[in-house]
């Protein structure tokens, strides 16, 4: 990966993508033990508490972020992007077949020029897709010119261990062996689920994606950390 542009890494990535869309939920949930469900339900609300309208949900895949976020009293509707099609297929599926189609909009896009005006939304959330974005710098800032004044940009992801203790040493090493294996057994694509633990690898600490979105322009940052630092959500709010 580290010899392609940011071009060719970007085609890899939706190909990848769409080669794994139907074992993606089910491979998350194993690979969480099933805790990604309550991680995505604190992300919500730290995301809307307090706020009222539309919410957009950016690198959206089967589209569960986006139906947690339209299940919330303080949400009036949701927009789920990502640029994988076969992605949209199924969330487009899922909508129907939990009754929120009526709720959610989903649509193929960019994350580095968002189809959308300034201040339109009260929240831009991402669920484990920001550290495959090409370009991050650019990706925050769009995040930013389309969520109002006051409203929330929230990221949940699988963050670089940081400390020199013993669970930062054995958890990528867990990470980098097993996760390959699980895809294998259960998506049959060994090579997807390499990419992820690279991925993680090259990827910010928490420390590090809180300043990321400091220079972005948000403010009031923050973040909890999750499954024994391995997972983090953060939350910045715009002046």
């Amino acid at each position: 990966m580290a010899h392609l542009t940011g071009q060719e890494r970007a085609r890899y990535v939706k190909r990848m993508f769409a080669r794994i869309s139907r074992r993606y939920d089910l491979l998350n949930t194993v690979m969480t033990g099933g805790r990604h469900y309550a991680w995505r339900k604190r992300a919500t609300r730290m995301a809307v508490e307090g706020l009222r309208g539309p919410a957009l949900d950016i690198a959206t895949g089967t589209g569960d972020f986006a139906f947690d976020l339209a299940r919330r009293p303080e949400v009036t509707g949701v927009v789920g992007l990502d640029f994988t099609r076969d992605m949209l297929t199924l969330a487009n599926g899922k909508a129907n077949r939990q009754k929120l189609s009526n709720l959610t909009t989903f649509a193929a896009g960019d994350a580095h020029a968002l189809p959308f005006t300034d201040d339109q939304f009260i929240c831009a959330t991402v669920g484990f897709g920001i550290r495959n974005f090409i370009d991050l710098p650019t990706a925050l800032r769009e995040m930013v010119r389309v969520v109002r004044s006051g409203g929330r940009v929230v990221s949940l992801e699988i963050v670089r261990m940081e400390g020199r203790g013993l669970m930062p040493k054995l958890l990528p090493l867990h990470f980098r062996y097993v996760t390959p294996w699980l895809g294998s057994l259960i998506a049959r694509d060994r090579e997807a689920y390499t990419y992820l633990p690279k991925s993680v690898e090259n990827f910010l600490s928490a420390t590090e994606l809180d300043q990321a979105m400091r220079d972005s322009g948000l403010q009031n940052i923050r973040h909890k950390k999750l499954g024994l630092g391995t997972v983090a959500i953060h939350i910045g709010e715009k002046p």
